[in-house]
């Protein structure tokens, strides 16, 4: 836990560089315009002084404790910070205690909890109660989606902001901008080109600590010559050797990402399918997860339009378990491939809605007595199978016979499209119809 002093502390130039050149500012600040740009909520709630509690919600190194910290210094608030594993329940309780006291001598206190999703049920009741009669204003920083994450009591009485992922050039600027500053790199000038620049951007994928622990790990790594250290391109490739994928598979990240690969495939967007595929498997995603998708996919959303995508993703399944990655990366996709490109119908999928509507609002009622079996004599002379037609004693095997119980006999659950195969399962399917329809009295 870190209290006021945060703010006077000197320059300590043993600290990483993300800390040593932290923004004091909202001028300084980088990225999330949509909130802290000119005219935006959230600059004239810190502006007017007007904080209430809030969460901020983002990806990691989008400056979710940097700007709770602006909003502390510029509203002269005291400033609290706390931690999932370092701060129990009593140690909760004590401080914000001591927060009601400061209030009623004037005095507003910040309460910033880093990873609020790290908190359980009974860390987060504890803020509840300060937080209802205004003890404290809590800043609540997470990775993770709130809606799931944060108490629903706690989540009401907060206001959440989604701090997005930085732009490339947010993250350019920003590395621009420290390069220029005294408190990174005193007594040295560090000489680096804007396609490096780029290129460590790139590696960064949003996270401005990591734009910056990677600037500092190359300047360190360098000789500086006359108090000049230049940044080459072997040392950057060197240091730089594969991009960190941002990519959480157990957090929300996994959802959205499979969600997009989904639909992109949906809309036959093959090349987008593709980088989504290629986007999970970078980052360490099970390759048998994504196969059961595709098994799932190849029923829900091309069916009976082409048979086939139901086997190849079987096959692509069968051949993820044989080898594993990184040799498999190239039958996931060919499966997505294939499954983009397909033709689409959900007529199987939407069958299931249907039938599943008419059990739930229907009347359950018995099997009707010519389906069913008649193994004993009692259940024969009970009229079991009384009237079965078998189709197959029939030249166009086929039958008029009733097989539904008759409150339910009309209903229509599969309703075929013209997409693909299915275009001959809808003809054969009105042949059928009519021909019961000519023959049913």
């Amino acid at each position: 836990m870190s209290q006021g002093s945060l703010f006077d502390q000197e320059m300590d130039m043993t600290a990483p560089l993300a800390s040593r050149v932290r923004p004091e500012s909202l001028e300084d600040f980088a990225g999330q315009k949509h909130l802290i740009g000119h005219g935006k909520v959230l600059r004239e709630m810190i502006e007017q002084d007007k904080i209430s509690s809030m969460i901020f919600w983002g990806p990691p190194g989008v400056g979710k404790t940097t700007l709770a910290e602006i909003i502390a210094k510029t509203t002269k608030s005291e400033f609290i910070t706390f931690s999932a594993v370092m701060n129990g329940i009593k140690e909760i309780r004590k401080i914000m205690n001591e927060a009601e006291d400061n209030r009623q001598l004037g005095e507003q206190t910040i309460v910033f909890v880093d990873e609020i999703h790290r908190f359980n049920k009974a860390q987060q009741d504890a803020f509840l109660p300060y937080v209802e009669k205004g003890s404290i204003i809590l800043i609540g920083a997470t990775t993770e989606n709130p809606s799931f994450e944060v108490n629903s009591a706690l989540l009401s009485r907060t206001r959440v902001f989604i701090l997005e992922q930085l732009s490339e050039d947010d993250i350019t600027e920003l590395l621009k901008n420290v390069l220029k500053s005294d408190r990174a790199f005193p007594e040295t000038e560090v000489a680096i080109d804007d396609d490096l620049l780029r290129q460590i951007t790139l590696y960064s994928n949003g996270d401005a600590r990591t734009a910056l622990n990677t600037l500092e790990m190359l300047v360190i790594n360098n000789e500086a010559v006359d108090g000049k250290v230049t940044i080459s391109e072997d040392l950057l490739n060197t240091l730089l050797d594969k991009k960190t994928p941002y990519y959480d598979k157990n957090g929300e990240e996994h959802y959205n990402i499979i969600s997009a690969l989904h639909k992109s495939m949906r809309n036959s967007d093959v090349d987008s399918a593709i980088y989504w595929l290629n986007r999970m498997l970078e980052g360490g995603e099970d390759p048998i997860y994504i196969a059961r998708r595709l098994l799932r996919f190849a029923s829900e959303d091309i069916g009976l339009a082409d048979n086939n995508a139901l086997n190849l993703a079987v096959n692509t399944f069968q051949a993820c378990r044989y080898i594993g990655m990184p040799e498999c990366d190239v039958h996931l996709t060919q499966c997505v491939i294939y499954m983009s490109i397909s033709p689409k119908s959900n007529s199987s999928y939407k069958a299931i809605l249907n039938v599943k509507k008419d059990i739930k609002e229907t009347i359950a009622e018995p099997v009707p007595l010519q389906l069913r079996n008649a193994p004993t004599k009692l259940m024969k002379a009970a009229g079991y199978g009384k009237g079965y037609k078998l189709a197959h004693s029939y030249d166009d095997k086929l039958t008029a016979m009733s097989t539904r119980p008759d409150n339910i006999s009309s209903h229509i659950y599969y309703k075929p499209t013209e997409e693909g195969n299915e275009a001959k399962l809808k003809h054969r399917l009105e042949y059928i119809n009519e021909w019961k329809a000519s023959r049913k009295d």
